[in-house]
């Protein structure tokens, strides 16, 4: 079995920037050499997350509307009051959709459906410097 890493390194802007990172991936899964097997990918650090969707603007605007019903930046949250820095609802939102998903990869390419990307979201209230991991297991 091969296991290779990877990490992409994106720029971010504040407050739930939806990046689509499938090719990427894609190419990570290429450079890995591995033709069948299982892809994790994961961003470190509280305040984002890595999920699926169909990447086009009317779903991503779907999906940011749903995160702010969900978790509202406006509210009250305890974090804030504790560290005053204001991104408290960050890192519910992110805890929410969780840091990492796992795919398929058959035949070197990633095991996605038709309208599905992979996607980083970050919810922190200013724009970071994120690295998303990659690790490509199989044969």
């Amino acid at each position: 079995m091969t296991i290779h890493f990877s990490t992409i390194r994106r720029e971010t802007t504040s407050h739930t920037d939806i990046l689509d990172i499938t090719d990427e991936v894609q190419t990570c899964v290429t450079n890995s050499g591995v033709r069948d097997g299982l892809v994790t990918i994961g961003v470190a650090g509280s305040t984002a997350s890595v999920t699926t969707i169909e990447f086009e603007s009317g779903v991503v605007g779907d999906l940011r509307r749903a995160i702010e019903r969900i978790a509202p930046a406006e509210l009250d949250y305890e974090h804030d009051r504790r560290w005053g820095d204001g991104n408290g609802y960050s890192h519910v939102r992110a805890a929410l959709l969780g840091p990492s998903v796992s795919v398929p990869c058959r035949e070197g390419r990633l095991v996605l459906g038709t309208w599905q990307q992979l996607v980083l979201c970050d919810f922190d209230n200013r724009g970071r410097r994120r690295e998303v991991y990659v690790q490509v297991m199989g044969e």
